[in-house]
């Protein structure tokens, strides 16, 4: 079985390096807020082109931190609104609501699966504060329309780049570097994973990046002196001892993954199939292709030894957790969910697996 992703595999590949900065830091006996952590921030704020990065607890932790510590600034009003897009997975839009703000779903646009620029700006009302981009699937927004709109407009834009470690534009500038501020997941499957669950904040914003930081350690930045309100969630010395490790390979996986990606675009000849469109600045987290056939297809690769993940079966405004969008209509939205499957991709697959599975999928 071709495995959709073998984490194992990717981690075995690091070695001895991996495990021997993580027995660093076991040995160390210093496990919170030390030197591996700023290390990690330092090396991804320049790696992103950013001044600042904070290490937080986990991707959906980034995402609330930003929303919270604007609000704590004056920058986002309690209970505004922040458009999101509608296909996306649910962690972008639970984030706006722990910080206590309401999503409005935006519908995406088929080509791309990302938020629909020219649809942003009818959501617009008097109560909105922010648009939060996703980049799914390691694709970016288009980022300039977005941000000349929400300039316009008086708004902050967030990014999730919990899918786009290390995407860049055509200008080069990087994923984390192209609004006011960006969350990131180092979930272990990630482009950039770490060995559990672990997060960033960067921004260029000296004050917000300052804010972030006491809020994610209680609302402290002195120990026992508590001017806010905050949360416990921290990049521990492990996660970024590891992900330290990983993140000078970043780019040549990246770049191993883009390879896989264009033999799957241009050797796949199945005419039941639509194979997404070329986008440069795709770090391809995800292959997805569509079919109405998506079950029948998804049955037929695991006989074939091939192993696939839909991303995602439920749209948000379909879950349970989202009751209130359930009355709303999001055709794209819901097609994207209705025919995704997602091959198998990483930076380990090798020629002889990347060839079974474009030939198991002309076969179907």
């Amino acid at each position: 079985m071709i495995k959709y992703l073998d984490l194992q595999k990717i981690n075995d590949s690091f070695e001895p390096d991996l495990t021997s900065a993580v027995n660093r830091v076991t040995h160390s006996g210093w496990y919170l807020l030390g030197t591996e952590l700023n290390k990690f921030e330092n090396e991804f704020a320049k790696y992103c082109g950013v001044s600042y990065c904070v290490g937080v607890g986990n991707g959906l932790d980034a995402l609330t931190l930003i929303l919270m510590s604007y609000i704590s600034m004056g920058r986002i009003k309690e209970g505004s609104e922040v458009i999101v897009p509608a296909n996306t997975y649910i962690a972008s839009i639970l984030s706006i609501m722990r910080a206590g703000l309401k999503p409005v779903l935006c519908e995406p646009e088929w080509e791309t699966c990302n938020i629909d620029p020219k649809k942003i700006e009818s959501l617009i009302t008097k109560k909105t504060s922010a648009v939060m981009v996703v980049h799914l699937y390691g694709r970016l927004c288009k980022m300039k329309e977005i941000s000349e709109l929400c300039k316009k407009r008086g708004l902050l834009v967030i990014e999730d780049c919990a899918q786009a470690h290390g995407a860049k534009n055509k200008d080069g500038q990087c994923a984390g570097n192209l609004g006011d501020a960006a969350g990131f997941s180092f979930y272990p499957g990630k482009n950039l994973g770490a060995l559990g669950d672990a997060g960033a904040v960067t921004t260029n914003d000296k004050d917000l990046a300052e804010r972030v930081r006491m809020l994610s350690n209680y609302g402290s930045s002195e120990k026992y002196v508590h001017p806010y309100i905050g949360v416990n969630s921290r990049l521990d010395e492990i996660q970024a001892a590891a992900l330290m490790v990983k993140l000078p390979r970043l780019d040549a996986d990246n770049d191993r993954r883009k390879y896989v990606a264009s033999r799957y675009i241009n050797e796949i000849k199945n005419e039941k199939i639509t194979l997404p469109v070329k986008d440069t600045s795709h770090v391809f987290h995800v292959f997805t292709i569509f079919t109405s056939d998506r079950d029948e297809l998804k049955s037929h690769l695991e006989k074939c030894g091939v192993q696939t993940l839909v991303h995602y079966p439920i749209p948000p405004h379909h879950q349970d957790a989202l009751k209130d969008y359930s009355n709303l209509s999001f055709p794209i939205t819901e097609r994207i969910h209705r025919e995704e499957l997602s091959l198998p991709i990483s930076p380990v697959m090798t020629d002889d697996e990347i060839s079974h599975v474009i030939e198991s999928v002309n076969n179907f």
